[in-house]
């Protein structure tokens, strides 16, 4: 049994492996809080690991939070992976300033090369969603959200500007082709990103024009990651390995590793959801305190249901989130 166990573990991490090789690259606007968790740094590094091998293309990274530094912090992992001109966005009106308690952004903007100083350098987040988005072909973007919906509600209710004739929803209906989010617990409950901005999760999650893949906080707990990295002694100088280091041995929960809520909804939103997830279609319904049910009624929208052990997810990513920088 147990033999029989690692050979099916072992023929599904290579369909994942494979998945989508074969097909042109996903264009990606990445939207994270990075920080106060630390799962948006293996959903950052698992994003450079797929572009790396052709598999996605990243148009921004955005932050969902205005703490000074996230912006520095973006930067730093983007020049890590050598990608240091990638746009980078923050929320310039009322926005959640939450960062991390285990102040690894500080560690990284102290030892670590960042051209962005400070979040004055950046545009707002929903002006460059429109900049970027009226650039793109249509129904070609794929936006995974892993922090607070305020930016794409902001991006919902922006009017026609020098980037774009179209209003916000009829721009994300014409170039988006789906939303990826980390955001909800199924089939009901309450999550830290839906309800950290409970008016715009409401807003987002009700009039959005395009389909929505949900990767629910009952996927991501499952998935227990980063003890690999950090006792790999291979790896030297990553800003990944430091956070993991630093942060793993600060709290009991992350013994057997990290929670991977937001590496899920990067993995799928790149590779596909099958064989390793199933979907449920319904709507989310989202109250005034951010709590989520759901509704089976729908189409558009749809939560992962695991179709496989979360060890072969386990797997993948313990071994992606060690990816190391390619020269260019």
């Amino acid at each position: 049994m147990f033999q029989k166990s690692i050979l099916c573990i072992s023929l599904l991490f290579c369909l994942l492996s494979q998945a989508q090789k074969n097909n042109r690259p996903v264009s990606i606007i990445f939207d994270s809080d990075m920080g106060p968790d630390y799962d948006d740094v293996g959903a950052i590094t698992l994003l450079h690991a797929l572009a790396d091998s052709g598999q996605a293309k990243i148009l921004a990274t955005i932050a969902s939070t205005k703490y000074e530094g996230v912006a520095c912090v973006m930067n730093v992992f983007n020049t890590y992976f050598n990608r240091p001109g990638i746009p980078i966005a923050v929320p310039k009106g009322k926005a959640s300033i939450l960062r991390d308690g285990q102040h690894w952004t500080d560690t990284l903007m102290a030892k670590y090369p960042h051209h962005i100083k400070n979040n004055d350098e950046t545009p707002d987040a929903a002006d460059l969603y429109r900049k970027i988005l009226s650039t793109q072909p249509d129904h070609s973007v794929t936006i995974v959200t892993v922090g607070f919906l305020t930016n794409l509600s902001n991006l919902l209710l922006s009017k026609p500007d020098k980037y774009s004739s179209l209003d916000g929803k009829e721009l994300v209906k014409r170039k988006v082709k789906q939303l990826v989010c980390m955001a909800g617990r199924f089939p009901s409950g309450s999550e830290f990103n839906v309800n950290q901005d409970a008016a715009a999760s409401q807003n987002v999650f009700s009039n959005w024009p395009t389909n929505i893949l949900f990767s629910g906080f009952e996927i991501g707990w499952n998935i227990r990651v980063g003890l690999p990295l950090i006792h790999n002694d291979a790896i030297h100088g990553s800003p990944v390995k430091d956070v993991f280091r630093i942060c793993i041995p600060m709290s009991a929960e992350d013994s057997a590793g990290r929670m991977s809520w937001d590496e899920t909804a990067v993995l799928v939103a790149v590779k596909g959801y099958q064989p390793f997830y199933h979907l449920d279609y319904g709507r989310i319904i989202v109250a005034a305190d951010g709590s989520n049910t759901w509704s089976s009624e729908g189409k558009q929208q749809a939560h992962l249901m695991e179709a496989v052990s979360p060890d072969v997810v386990r797997a993948y990513i313990n071994k992606v989130i060690m990816h190391q920088p390619v020269k260019r």
